[in-house]
């Protein structure tokens, strides 16, 4: 048996299909972990989820910022754009279908047997493992609530910025979500910064990597932090940390490692453009 985790997919259904091919996947045997964005500015986003969810238990997702905001769009919250490229989505026959399926998958997962957790964005610097997965049900049971919709009408923006426990109602969910699947920066005393989507190197001053965050909980002696969400981070491996979005969508990679080996085995597909121009 062997375990793949991949980057953002963003309904590149095509390059997802061809990597697998490429690992000789077999899901009768193997297993996915996928890093979520499965939807979202890419051509087939039917075909993508359909995909995953025919895999049944051997493959898994979380949620990306991307997927929550389809699921906005669906359910009548949020703002639909050109550039998503949803609508085959949302005139499909089985969208309700799919839409529930998107809507049911976690925030995060500690993977079972192996070192790692898989998130989108990362884990917030202030949260130790327990914390973040008290959080992330938190807002799954929210979004998997029979008024999903109540949520997405109040889930947008940046505030607030800095995690307390002493969060309530809509600022704690949407505190929680921008962390799991928004997150790129922080500053010194831990707060999230949307300002800046480049790599590290290229960051304003008082800016830092989630995972180089000064007194991050969640550091390499509690687990490896499995995210993608960042294409202009790319592929990257540190302590506690393994950057998997390599920018399909743009015209990059579609990346895969194996987890199950050591080291980590790289495993990287090219990808033709599939964000239009304009």
């Amino acid at each position: 048996m062997a375990d793949y985790a991949i980057g953002d997919i963003h309904a590149c259904y095509e390059p997802f299909q061809a990597l697998l091919e490429q690992l000789e996947f077999d899901s009768t045997h193997d297993r996915l972990w996928l890093t979520g964005d499965l939807v979202g500015r890419g051509p087939q986003p039917v075909e993508t989820l359909r995909a995953v969810r025919d895999l049944g238990d051997a493959a898994h997702t979380v949620l990306g910022n991307h997927d929550i905001h389809c699921l906005a769009v669906a359910i009548g919250e949020g703002k639909k754009r050109a550039s998503d490229r949803l609508e085959p989505l949302l005139e499909a026959p089985d969208r309700d279908d799919l839409i529930d399926w998107l809507r049911h998958q976690p925030l995060l997962i500690d993977l079972p047997d192996l070192p790692y957790t898989l998130t989108h964005a990362g884990i917030a610097p202030q949260w130790d493992l327990a914390t973040a997965a008290h959080c992330a049900a938190e807002a799954e049971a929210a979004l998997r609530s029979a008024d999903p919709a109540s949520l997405m009408a109040n889930l947008y923006g940046d505030d607030p910025d800095r995690w307390s426990n002493d969060l309530a109602g809509w600022d704690r969910l949407r505190f929680i979500i921008n962390a799991f699947t928004r997150m790129r920066f922080c500053k010194a005393d831990g707060r999230l910064d949307f300002s800046a989507n480049g790599p590290p190197e290229s960051a304003p001053d008082g800016l830092y990597a989630w995972y180089e965050a000064p007194d991050r909980q969640v550091g390499p002696n509690t687990t490896t932090v499995i995210s993608g969400h960042w294409s202009r981070l790319g592929c990257r491996q540190g302590p506690g940390y393994v950057t998997l979005d390599t920018g399909c969508l743009w015209g990059g990679q579609l990346t895969a490692v194996r987890l199950d080996t050591t080291p980590a085995v790289f495993t990287h597909r090219d990808c033709p453009t599939q964000q239009p121009p304009g």
